[in-house]
């Protein structure tokens, strides 16, 4: 039975793709009666990953919440992936995860052995971040979804937010982009084994060891690039620190193999609405090709990590990063500008 069900023909979407779109998101909060609280270093307010909270001047509690639809058909690895993704929340706050539960949704299709290798999958990526999954809460649902809620800690002084750039940082991407367009060109049975392959490997990596670099450096800002794809998320880091991020759309990794993919308009949907939310505050050189530019907007599913560094700490942080052997597309994309007419500037 397991083997004559694809996950992802289960669900209508799948990953992070399937989130609410960031302009939809900003428009539902607005409204919503909030508590103030000095030691609630970090809210909703600013769109960063996690929530911190001070308990003290040596600890700070760190809270995500993420999970999604399948994105590959593979239980196992669904449940390595949306764990991981999971996880990279407390990364880009700069904390370390360290207990977490499983949300799960089943649907009546899925066996109980698939159930236990989503579960299983979640289990054992949660292991090699040093996370223990204490519990969690189950139901029967239309459509499978999978995820954690996760805690981490950190010293109130070393979170990183994703809206305090400074300007003259440069900026770093860990992982290339195309996750979506290749997802989406799996799901109609057109994407090269190969990049599917690699595509798969690249969601269930976990961020940790990019962190645990970036942390030694002065790293000024930092964010995970997912479901509102690399312009979503940029635009969220220049918003918040009323500065303008500038981007060499050339220098931005991606999967080989994805350009054709998006050439011949295997987009997500979730690619549209992040148009819609960080296209009027961008401005792309003429010369940037109609594909690269839904690249950009691609949304990712367990994507890397944006740095903004000091200029001075670059050469030595870079070094570090591809000596790791993390990913060899580990690239400088861009730089922090002041602030102009624009959020986004993409170069070409």
């Amino acid at each position: 039975m397991q083997g004559d069900i694809k996950m992802s023909k289960l669900a209508s979407c799948g990953g992070c793709g399937a989130k609410v779109g960031a302009g939809m998101l900003s428009q539902i909060l607005q409204g919503i009666p909030t508590v103030k609280d000095e030691n609630l270093l970090v809210g909703y307010d600013t769109s960063d990953d996690a929530a911190v909270y001070k308990v003290s001047d040596d600890l700070a509690i760190v809270q995500t919440l993420d999970f999604f639809p399948p994105i590959v058909d593979d239980p196992y690895m669904f449940g390595q992936i949306a764990a991981a993704n999971a996880i990279s929340d407390i990364y880009a706050m700069g904390a370390t995860p360290k207990i977490a539960l499983n949300i799960m949704t089943v649907t009546p299709q899925m066996s109980k052995e698939m159930i236990h290798e989503v579960l299983r999958g979640g289990y054992e990526k949660a292991y090699e971040a040093g996370v223990i999954i204490a519990g969690g809460h189950t139901i029967n649902d239309q459509e499978p979804k999978y995820g954690l809620s996760v805690t981490g800690f950190a010293r109130p002084d070393e979170i990183r937010m994703n809206c305090t750039p400074l300007e003259g940082d440069v900026l770093i991407l860990t992982k290339p982009l195309g996750i979506g367009i290749t997802t989406t060109a799996n799901r109609a049975e057109l994407a090269p084994p190969e990049l599917y392959q690699r595509a798969v490997k690249q969601m269930a990596t976990l961020n940790k060891y990019a962190c645990e670099i970036a942390q030694k450096y002065r790293v000024h800002s930092m964010t995970d690039v997912t479901g509102f794809a690399l312009m979503g998320h940029a635009t969220e880091m220049a918003r918040g620190s009323d500065l303008t991020i500038v981007i060499d759309s050339a220098k931005v990794p991606v999967l080989p193999g994805v350009q054709p993919l998006a050439e011949m308009g295997l987009i997500p949907e979730g690619a549209y609405r992040n148009r819609q939310f960080a296209g009027p505050t961008a401005r792309f050189a003429e010369s940037v090709p109609l594909y690269l530019q839904d690249i950009l907007y691609d949304p990712q599913t367990s994507g890397g990590l944006l740095l903004s560094v000091a200029r001075e700490d670059l050469g030595t942080l870079l070094s570090e990063l591809k000596a790791s052997g993390i990913d060899t597309a580990v690239s400088v994309i861009g730089s922090v500008a002041p602030e102009s007419d624009k959020l986004i500037r993409l170069l070409k």
